[in-house]
């Protein structure tokens, strides 16, 4: 049987490993001696240069236990990374950030909430369901990687992009990603924003500034077309997500001097996005108004990840009923907040949610997770499992 605190105890031998992306420093080994312990089989996939080698796990327990003969079963899947941010100036910790440490109820780490509570929740989670339930009508899946932090190029999207190959099928997914706010289980995410960023550059003519008409002032022929930008309307949003929003985030142009009228100007900006657009709805009407001004421009877009929804049905409800039973809570479906993995695997599973912990503290100094929502957490993930499982029965 699981030890008493079992989750806390991983918690801690996860967060004693420093993990800055893209090391693992040892955790997906510790993850998958439990979890092989349990008849997972576990295949490590290396990505990415020499210099910025990530590591990615890939670990599956088919239904009816190891020899259930891969008669077909639904797949759930938990999904995380072990990578963290860098901790920042040592000297504003007040424990070192790589020594897990206790104080006024609450355990002290780099990781603690984003998201190694997350991830030993899981482990647990999986060895209780599977000590009452040894031969599951689900069949059981762990993908994580090293990768989540940083680039996000040599991470879950190989993984993703391996198992399309192969043709395996993914039904459900619970991203481990730090959702609630108060208490764990009192928000989840039921999907992401999209998030298309766009590098455009305005061409003009070099000039002396006292003889403008020599030149061609691209900070002056681009402003107006910024101005009408910031006043469109992309979409008027749906009842998971707020409307699509445009923000310009750098402007670059001038040579420093002050007698020079500049040959060009570079402009950043961003797109978050909701499923009522699409990025190629986006780029052909911003481009509309770039045109309409007449502008001489070129322009780069970068899409870092399509939007993704799961509504209410199998996953949304048992997760909810799960949070309901563990804690009292009745959760709030959120789509709010940035971009996390659950854009590359929205795109091979029709359903995805996100849930962890609090999210108050993440990525700060002194992360933090409170010990009394480390037991809830692993709680609502095995109940998850136990609901999935009576469903794949009947």
């Amino acid at each position: 049987m699981p030890l008493r605190n079992a989750t806390l105890h991983l918690t801690e031998e996860l967060l004693a490993r420093s993990s800055v992306t893209p090391l693992d420093a040892g955790c997906q080994d510790l993850i998958r001696s439990r979890l092989s312990a349990l008849g997972f089989a576990c295949e490590t996939l290396e990505s990415g240069p020499a210099d910025f080698r990530v590591s990615n796990l890939w670990a599956k327990r088919s239904a009816g236990g190891p020899d259930g003969g891969g008669a077909p079963a639904k797949t759930l899947v938990f999904a995380g990374h072990t990578d963290v941010v860098p901790t920042g100036p040592l000297a504003q910790w007040d424990s070192a950030p790589f020594s897990p440490s206790h104080r006024d109820g609450r355990l002290y780490g780099r990781g603690a909430s984003d998201m190694k509570t997350s991830l030993a929740a899981f482990v647990v989670a999986i060895e209780e369901f599977l000590v009452d339930t040894p031969t599951p009508a689900l069949s059981i899946a762990l993908l994580l990687t090293s990768d989540e932090e940083g680039p996000a190029v040599d991470g879950t999207v190989v993984v993703c992009k391996t198992l399309t190959a192969r043709g395996e099928v993914v039904d459900y997914c619970i991203v481990g990603e730090p959702t609630s706010v108060e208490r764990t289980g009192d928000m989840i995410k039921n999907g992401r924003r999209g998030t298309m960023s766009g590098k455009l550059t305005v061409k003009g003519v070099q000039g002396h500034i006292a003889y403008p008409h020599m030149a061609d002032n691209p900070i002056h022929r681009v402003m107006p077309a910024l101005a009408e930008l910031v006043t469109v309307r992309w979409d008027e949003g749906n009842a998971y997500f707020p409307p699509t929003s445009w923000q310009v985030s750098n402007m670059h142009g001038g040579t420093g001097a002050s007698n020079v009228i500049p040959g060009e100007v570079v402009i950043d900006f961003n797109f978050r996005f909701c499923t009522e657009s699409t990025p190629e709805s986006l780029q052909t009407r911003l481009c509309a108004v770039l045109d309409r001004h007449g502008l001489n421009y070129d322009l780069a877009w970068t899409i870092g990840g399509l939007p993704f929804l799961t509504p209410p049905g199998t996953l949304v409800d048992a997760v909810r009923d799960a949070i309901r039973d563990e804690t009292g809570l009745e959760t709030q479906l959120s789509t709010t907040g940035g971009t996390s993995d659950g854009r590359f695997l929205a795109q091979i599973c029709p359903q995805v949610i996100e849930l962890g912990p609090p999210n108050a503290t993440i990525h700060k100094i002194n992360e933090y997770v409170a010990l009394a929502d480390i037991e809830p957490l692993k709680n609502i993930y095995r109940r998850v499992l136990e609901r999935l499982h009576r469903q794949a029965q009947a």
